[in-house]
């Protein structure tokens, strides 16, 4: 069985790392330079940097950071906000990142995906998906500009042609569970990984370690998780030793005081 990821994920703006509950009421959360060097650190397999007002605010993402963070960190880490076409992941991937992520563009033109698989490498494309639930109805739909925008996209559909057009993993995020602390929708984690061959990173709601145990089991590859993490609720190493444990695989090595 492949080894579970952590991922600690890294919103960003105005240049500074900050957190939301539902996609709102967003507070400071620290330097992501230093934070990017503390979680590699501390064992995070993984980091995810987000630039969240990018997309919204019709600029491209912040390079200068890319590179600082770069610098700094030695495990794989995916820069997302503002990916808009060739050029950026280009430089983006040119100043140090290993992936990009991808999400109202490739909703706008789904043709993205495909050419950007086909160009740089199915590994290196990351499609994020923000889901909400329906209120009157079963299943989940497609939001998009950060959360801001309902595109009437049914979620399991969308996912299976995100698969279809090459992307290389699939960040799942529910709004719905976001910055709640009360768990990952594991139910949609399930029902995707009935079809996905491609990897699930599980976003949104993580709140204790019995969380993270659960999407794992629900079917999740990766766990992206962002306040336990920035306010030191919870450490990286013993979530891998009480995920370890309980029989979820899990790379053990390079943490400190493990």
């Amino acid at each position: 069985m492949l080894k579970k990821r952590i991922i600690p994920c890294m919103d960003m703006r105005d240049g500074r790392v900050v957190k939301g509950v539902h996609f709102e009421n967003i507070v400071d959360a620290g330097d992501p330079v230093e934070a990017a060097y503390r979680y590699g650190k501390l064992g995070a397999d993984e980091l995810m940097l987000l630039d969240i007002n990018a997309t919204h605010e019709n600029r491209g993402t912040m390079y200068d950071i890319v590179e600082r963070v770069a610098e700094q960190v030695f495990i794989p880490f995916t820069v997302g906000g503002g990916i808009r076409d060739m050029e950026t992941i280009r430089q983006v991937l040119r100043r140090g990142a290993d992936k990009v992520s991808i999400n109202s563009p490739a909703i706008e033109d789904p043709t993205f995906i495909s050419q950007a698989a086909s160009r740089f490498g199915s590994q290196c494309i990351v499609v994020s998906v923000d889901v909400k639930r329906r209120k009157h109805a079963p299943g989940w739909e497609v939001y998009s500009v950060g959360g801001r925008v309902n595109t009437g996209l049914d979620a399991i559909e969308w996912i299976r042609r995100v698969q279809d057009l090459g992307a290389g993993e699939l960040l799942l995020t529910s709004m719905d569970a976001d910055g709640s602390m009360n768990g990952f929708d594991t139910e949609i984690i399930a029902e995707v990984s009935k079809f996905l061959h491609i990897p699930v990173i599980a976003s949104g709601g993580a709140g204790k370690m019995e969380h993270f145990y659960q999407a794992a089991v629900a079917g999740a590859d990766a766990l992206l998780a962002a306040s336990l993490f920035h306010f030191g609720h919870m450490e990286i190493g013993e979530l891998k030793q009480y995920l370890d444990a309980k029989g979820i695989p899990m790379r053990m090595d390079g943490i400190e005081g493990v």
